[in-house]
């Protein structure tokens, strides 16, 4: 999908779940064809090199976007959030609650067409979210520490 630039799936307690970067030791990559993570993968290309723009930082981004728009929300009463755009100069950036806190986030390019991106995004959130369980993050966080442990990692 053209203007995808990384795509994050990040847990309610801010863990790494799903992510585009295939370099990323602890990333869980989806194999399944036309989901947002593969259009990133295709844009990686183009992609930035060093900390600024790596999925692990998006991820942080979007675990913090999701909390403050949580936030906001629950201090005027709102209801639950179900996704945020931020729209910046050069790109943009997409989260979406998926379930049990859950969160996807897409970082767009500036020519990103945002309602595509939003449409693909409900799809897969759709498709996805009754798998993210509580017991598959439990999976996921377990593997994710002997990884950390046998690679003395400090992610």
């Amino acid at each position: 999908m053209p203007g995808i630039l990384s795509v994050a799936v990040v847990s309610s307690d801010g863990l790494l779940l799903l992510s585009s970067d295939q370099d990323l030791p602890h990333a869980r990559t989806s194999s399944r064809g036309g989901t947002p993570i593969d259009a990133a993968r295709e844009a990686q290309a183009v992609r930035r090199s060093g900390p600024r723009g790596s999925v692990a930082d998006l991820a942080t981004v979007v675990s913090g976007v999701g909390s403050l728009t949580i936030g906001a929300a629950r201090l005027m009463d709102f209801g639950n959030v179900k996704h945020t755009m931020v729209a910046m100069d050069e790109g943009s950036l997409f989260v979406m609650s998926i379930s049990d806190g859950s969160l996807l986030g897409v970082h767009g390019s500036a020519d990103a067409d945002m309602s595509v991106i939003a449409y693909h995004m409900a799809l897969f959130v759709g498709r996805a979210g009754h798998v993210l369980t509580p017991e598959l993050r439990s999976e996921l966080r377990k593997s994710l520490e002997t990884e950390t442990t046998s690679t003395g990692s400090t992610r």
